[in-house]
């Protein structure tokens, strides 16, 4: 009989947990129809202040929300709407 127990080492205990980690409570104030290249100012809400992207787990977006979110902060940035 086989019990589950704690990863062996301590690195390996902390990528364990790492992995294991619970997502952010869900976004759903943002509706769809805002996330646009056009609205630079609710994308820059899911860029950092060197303007990387925020992951997924920060935001707390969906996985589809997050693909469009990318999308439109690549196109903002091609027309120089985003830094």
């Amino acid at each position: 009989m086989s019990v589950i127990s704690e990863p062996k080492t301590v690195k390996r205990r902390i990528a364990f947990r790492k992995a294991n980690r619970r997502m952010t409570s869900k976004r759903i104030d943002l509706p769809l129809e805002k996330v646009s290249y056009l609205n630079p100012e609710v994308l820059a809400k899911f860029t950092s202040e060197t303007g990387k992207i925020l992951p997924r787990r920060v935001t707390g977006v969906s996985a589809k929300m997050h693909r469009r979110i990318t999308r439109e902060i690549k196109r903002a940035r091609a027309v120089n709407l985003l830094p």
